[in-house]
């Protein structure tokens, strides 16, 4: 494990943005979060031999990927041998699903010019982080990733969307806040990605800006935004009212298995 001076520190991959170890924030009630157990990043498509070889040394037993069977096929991971896949769709069933389309969607310049120009790319977010509450593959994909994290055997996770930035952003964020982290650092957390994630998309933003965009019309679909996680967190409570009637009733994790959870992944 490379040494961190505090939780959220990139793990900086040339070829693997957005990697940072989930773990290392105090809760509430005095404890921390386990590091070395959780790790969350950008899909692995781009992972050279030499920083695939660093991530097995992370340790690595399973890799969680969030995408859809689209956006594997077009972008297959990296294959880390030895090393588990699980692939759960957290999009399946959705007829919006932006984050999905990302990489289809900027690959057509004129058509995403005109689409940000409209304003829209804002709404469309906080649409696709309302699916990630309400959609039955959210919550099959979700609730079979945080299973995943009850046994021994598939530790440490890594864990992906495209940009690892909205799926497995909303899932971060859930998990946190069931183990018992404040609102304040969930939010820090998942913030984090603006800072781990953009300067890696420069050349998106300077292909963009060729074509006259500026980068203030990008950011809100490239990077996150605090209004985002807001939605994921005021549609589960709409619905179930506590993070812990979330993950029994939507994710069917029993109050028996949300205590193992923190027994296990808590110090």
């Amino acid at each position: 494990m490379p040494e961190l001076s505090g939780p959220g520190e990139a793990i900086v991959l040339a070829t693997l943005p957005n990697l940072r170890d989930a773990g290392g924030w105090p809760t509430t009630d005095g404890r921390r979060v386990r590091t070395g157990v959780l790790f969350r990043s950008t899909a692995l498509d781009r992972l050279d031999e030499a920083d695939a070889d660093a991530v097995v040394a992370l340790g690595i037993r399973s890799v969680v990927d969030f995408r859809t069977s689209l956006e594997r096929e077009s972008q297959p991971d990296r294959v880390l041998e030895g090393v588990r896949r699980l692939l759960e769709d957290v999009l399946a069933d959705s007829e919006i699903a932006v984050p999905a389309q990302m990489a289809a969607f900027f690959r057509e310049p004129a058509k995403a010019l005109a689409f940000l120009e409209s304003g829209r790319g804002d709404d469309a977010m906080r649409a696709a982080y309302r699916e990630f509450i309400s959609l039955p593959s959210a919550r099959r994909g979700l609730a079979t990733f945080y299973r995943l994290l009850l046994h021994d055997d598939d530790l440490p996770v890594l864990y992906h969307c495209t940009t690892g930035k909205d799926r497995t952003g909303w899932a971060t964020a859930a998990l946190l806040t069931l183990l018992g982290v404040s609102e304040d650092d969930v939010y820090r957390e998942y913030l984090l990605t603006n800072e781990q994630l953009l300067p890696a998309l420069e050349p998106l933003f300077r292909r963009f800006e060729a074509h006259g965009a500026p980068r203030e019309l990008l950011v809100p679909v490239l990077g996150v935004d605090r209004s985002y996680l807001d939605t994921s967190f005021a549609t589960m409570r709409a619905e179930y009212g506590t993070i812990e009637q979330y993950f029994t009733v939507a994710l069917g994790i029993s109050h028996a298995e949300q205590d193992h959870l923190r027994e296990r992944l808590l110090e």
